[in-house]
């Protein structure tokens, strides 16, 4: 039996909501809310929500997915079944044992038509409920947005720290990166973070280059980097995540969609100089369903490519257990 067999208990620290409920639950939430789609053929359906592996999207186009399945899910039933229906896919097809999910309650409210409370408490109504019934320890992550504005942005924390002590574990910053955005700005509100006991994780080094990851660490001081793949182009970069001790979440098929890694002798390179440097790994979707894949996909991609060895690929997992804001 190969060591990373059915029953090797994994772990996934970096999944958007938005992109890890099936298609065809999202099809039943959307209908039963009478939500107008812009299509009334199922399969047209699928094609609007998840990646073409043939027809390579752009880290815009990648994005703009999120709209329909965001539009779908504001509503607290729906919150609350796409958080169930996340966690309960993942330990049922993957033996997942421990799963953090990320997702933007703001840009689940209708743009304030929805109470974010109720959207919150949704949220931890579904990750209970998954709980109960499957052996997965689990949490939430609220994640700021790029684009929004620092009012928002607090507004957000706020709500995170409050259900800090029924679900929530952590804080991410997520998004395009939006005009004037500086990570400095934040720097209070993740030290408030901080202080109310929530882990730190922030999306650097993916559309924007290294320079991004030394900033965050910088001025945020995170526990976790999302991506941070573009780390491996510069040595300081690498060293300074080395030294500080910054997890990277890194998504294989993710980068590749989007063309941030332009293929798999790019993604190689990155990943060597990676290992060779130090830095801690662990391996991540991204968003399962949106993207046609899963995490025990990911592990044998990386392993039948000669990207990674066995061996790395399990301490990766470990690194993932060890790195959990779920506790």
């Amino acid at each position: 039996m190969p060591r990373l067999g059915a029953e090797t208990k994994l772990a996934e620290l970096h999944v958007h909501l938005g992109g890890s409920v099936d298609p065809a639950v999202m099809w039943e939430i959307a209908h039963a809310q009478g939500i107008r789609l812009p299509t009334k053929d199922y399969w047209k359906f699928v094609e609007l929500v998840t990646v073409d592996s043939v027809k390579k999207k752009t880290f815009e186009d990648y994005l703009s997915l999120f709209h329909w399945t965001e539009l779908i899910q504001s509503s607290p039933i729906a919150i609350e079944r796409s958080v169930y229906q996340t966690i309960a896919g993942a330990y049922r097809k993957n033996n997942i044992t421990l799963l953090e999910l990320r997702f933007n309650p703001m840009k689940r409210n209708r743009g304030g038509e929805q109470d974010l409370d109720q959207i919150m408490m949704a949220a931890v109504r579904g990750l209970d409920r998954a709980s109960l019934e499957y052996p997965v320890k689990t949490g939430l992550i609220v994640c700021l947005d790029r684009t929004f504005n620092h009012r928002l942005n607090e507004i957000l924390l706020e709500k995170a720290v409050l259900f800090s002590g029924r679900g929530v574990v952590g804080i991410d910053v997520a998004g395009a990166a939006g005009k004037g955005f500086r990570y400095a700005d934040y720097s209070e509100l993740f030290r408030r973070a901080r202080k109310a006991g929530l882990g730190l994780t922030v999306h650097a080094g993916e559309d924007e280059g290294p320079e991004s990851v030394r900033d965050v660490v910088e001025h945020l001081e995170p526990d976790r980097i999302g991506h941070g793949v573009r780390a491996a182009e510069d040595r300081k970069t690498m060293d300074v995540l080395k030294e500080t001790g910054t997890v990277l979440e890194v998504c294989p098929t993710s980068n590749l969609n989007t063309g941030v890694l332009k293929g798999v002798a790019q993604m190689k390179r990155v990943f060597r100089a990676l290992e060779d440097s130090g830095v801690k790994l662990t391996i991540n979707t991204d968003g399962p369903e949106m993207l046609k894949t899963n995490l025990r996909g990911e592990m044998e991609f990386l392993m039948r490519e000669g990207i990674l060895r066995e061996e790395e690929v399990l301490r990766a997992n470990r690194n993932a257990f060890e790195a959990a804001f779920v506790k």
